[in-house]
């Protein structure tokens, strides 16, 4: 949870919408790597029950969190509780001064911060949860995620899932940190819609594969990142991490509540959610992919894996020209050659074809929980030219759009 200020080129532009999610976003396939709920909290206790410590642990106390944030975080149920309607609230109360003692004095605010550090930690998969956010300038509702370690920040890694400012009431904000890319220097991206985010109920959620993230709002992809966009910087998110909500107030990237601020401030949260990376993309395993538009599979011309062999789709038959293998090094193979953007391009439309395996970076592919083959390097899409459903189709990187010519599932 921390201010952000770099963002990924036109992927990481907020798309201004009105009324609902409009037809410019990324229809969304099967998930072809989601498997099942691992972890959850529904929040059904009767109205009073604090939160379930078997869950969550709390963060305590009024440190400033780095942020210069003014809360100090309690918990006490005054703060965080179970509602009885199947809801956690989270609340910012403003309090006689003196109450409680910070980094700068006595606090005036309070409010909560939990996490689930030695409760829970996964490695990939979906993390969802369905929130109403509080509203108001200087208020800062967060869900996001640490790198489980003892290597510190940002080393270990943040990924932040969901960020609201209160004076930009409209706008969902999901970001990641690592070393050379922390504070004020993530990598982010964005989404505003048509009305505020506290009116209602929203579903903030990132798919994490290997070598990929994806944010979503209410179901729709608005921002994706691999370590193509870190600049050369090193990736941190091969390892567990664990799930943090808070409310904070105040602080340097939201700036600090005034007279048009009212207080209490809640945050409703319906439920949160964990479900499985199933391996789908990435690190062993070999099997046929299939189009979710066709329904034929990748193939390797006459079964003959000459170097630059263009790729195509073809009816599913089983061969060894259609199964493929992720390997561990990020590489996707069949009949001992590597599928390859030609020439190394990133340029949409930049042939697929089989080359001898070579080590370069360019040659990693990952199956996104979406469905998308991503190559990491170009961050484009494995896509079928022209729309093509016929044997013999070729295969292109393409910008990543979301329609069923770039989806795909192993079979």
């Amino acid at each position: 949870m921390r201010p952000i200020r770099r963002l990924v080129a036109a992927a990481a532009l907020a798309v201004t919408l009105t009324g609902a999610l409009a037809a410019i976003e990324r229809p969304q396939a099967a998930n072809a790597a989601i498997g099942g709920i691992t972890w959850q909290d529904e929040f059904n206790a009767p109205a009073g029950t604090p939160v379930d410590t078997s869950k969550w642990a709390f963060d305590i106390g009024g440190s400033g969190w780095g942020n210069n944030e003014q809360q100090y975080y309690t918990s006490s149920t005054s703060n965080i509780v179970q509602n009885g309607q199947g809801q956690l609230v989270i609340t910012a109360r403003k309090e006689n001064p003196g109450n409680y003692q910070c980094h700068y004095g006595y606090c005036q605010y309070t409010s909560a911060r939990i996490r689930t550090s030695g409760k829970f930690t996964q490695r990939y998969g979906r993390f969802e949860a369905r929130i109403k956010i509080p509203k108001g300038q200087g208020i800062w509702p967060a869900f996001w995620m640490l790198g489980d370690g003892t290597a510190g920040w940002p080393t270990q890694g943040e990924i932040d899932i969901m960020e609201n400012i209160g004076r930009e009431p409209n706008t969902v904000h999901g970001t990641v940190h690592g070393p050379g890319y922390s504070g004020a220097e993530g990598i982010g991206g964005g989404r505003t819609i048509g009305a505020p985010l506290g009116d209602g109920f929203h579903t903030y959620s990132v798919d994490w594969s290997p070598n990929l993230i994806q944010w979503f709002l209410d179901g729709s992809e608005y921002f994706r990142i691999t370590p193509a966009n870190l600049g050369g910087d090193r990736w941190v998110f091969d390892h567990p991490f664990y799930m943090i909500m808070n409310v904070a107030v105040g602080g340097y990237w939201p700036g600090y509540p005034d007279a048009s601020t009212v207080f209490p401030q809640q945050m409703l949260v319906d439920y949160v959610r964990v479900s499985a990376y199933t391996d789908g993309g990435g690190g062993g395993g070999t099997s046929a992919l299939r189009s979710n538009f066709s329904n034929r599979c990748i193939d390797i011309p006459a079964a003959n894996p000459v170097d630059g062999a263009r790729l195509q789709m073809y009816d599913c038959n089983g061969t060894a020209a259609q199964q493929w293998t992720f390997n561990a090094d990020g590489t996707l193979r069949a009949m001992g050659k590597c599928m390859d953007p030609a020439g190394a391009g990133s340029a949409d439309g930049t042939p697929i074809q089989l080359v001898t395996c070579n080590g370069n970076p360019v040659q990693r592919f990952t199956l996104s929980a979406a469905g998308d083959l991503v190559n990491v390097s170009a961050n484009k899409c494995v896509d079928i030219k022209d729309w093509n459903s016929a044997n013999g189709a070729q295969l292109q990187l393409w910008t990543c759009g979301g329609g069923s010519n770039q989806k795909w599932s192993r079979v």
